[in-house]
């Protein structure tokens, strides 16, 4: 379908979606959060894309909703509350239940609502000139979701850190590394797509149903005590077995050749 707040590319078994208001810092607004749940799922849906790559075009990746849209359209937040009071949400991979490998490619600002695709993605990468900051209490207002999420991820203190000093400090690149928050700092930040791509085409030689069962896997261990979520991953495990791609990997291997993955 055609968007007008996004880019959606794909380049070779890679698929791209691209935050495109650059000219707003890719601030998310109401039509913004729509083509996002659609391009998520056409990605996801798409035999030909392996992997995701979820960046942003100008100065910044995503600083979450468009104040200007949201002080002065006379419905303000208020057009979230049934969404997020029945936690409805559809706007990143995890809402939307993506089955495929994604990875957040940070660069520039990352803020507020922007690191709910931080903490949803399964791999971020940043460049060096990223930061991160979360200005919502400095404007009024609550963060929940994204921070909870990012908790998951890296240390509680951080986390508060963040949260509460709001628009007043920002993290770098390469503490968001010292973190965890991030896997890679690219450098220079010009390289950041080269390396993202170069990242999405590693995991894309893998299978394709062993990676979508090892994201549920690891996804629902973030749910679960640690002996659930090792029934659970089990169950992922033995899952496989039968399947193509698990007779095929170990056959490959054997005869020195790139596996033949079940598409």
């Amino acid at each position: 379908m055609t968007y007008e707040t996004i880019k959606v590319e794909r380049h070779g078994r890679v698929g791209w979606l691209i935050n495109a208001r650059p000219g707003v810092l890719n601030a998310m607004n109401n039509a913004m959060r729509d083509e996002l749940a659609e391009a998520w799922l056409e990605l996801d849906r798409d035999p030909s894309v392996r992997v995701i790559v979820h960046t942003g075009e100008g100065r910044a990746f995503q600083t979450g909703a468009d104040l200007a849209e949201i002080a002065g359209d006379g419905v303000g937040m208020q057009r979230y509350q049934d969404s997020l009071m029945n936690f409805d949400l559809h706007f990143t991979s995890w809402h939307q239940n993506v089955s495929k490998p994604v990875i957040a490619a940070v660069n520039g600002i990352c803020a507020g609502g922007g690191l709910h695709f931080v903490a949803d993605a399964d791999i971020v990468i940043a460049a060096s000139d990223a930061t991160f900051f979360d200005p919502h209490v400095s404007v009024g207002q609550v963060t929940a979701i994204e921070m909870i999420g990012l908790a998951k991820k890296i240390p509680f203190e951080a986390v508060m850190r963040m949260a509460l000093v709001g628009s007043h400090e920002r993290m770098p690149a390469q503490r968001a590394l010292e973190l965890g928050l991030v896997s890679q700092v690219v450098d220079p930040p010009e390289q950041l797509r080269e390396a993202a791509q170069e990242l999405a085409e590693k995991i894309a030689r893998n299978s394709p149903a062993a990676m979508a069962a090892t994201k549920k896997a690891l996804w629902a261990a973030l749910e679960l005590g640690l002996t659930d979520a090792c029934k659970v991953g089990t169950q992922h495990l033995v899952g496989m077995w039968g399947h193509h791609d698990q007779s095929e990997g170990p056959l490959a291997f054997v005869e020195k050749r790139e596996p033949r993955w079940a598409e």
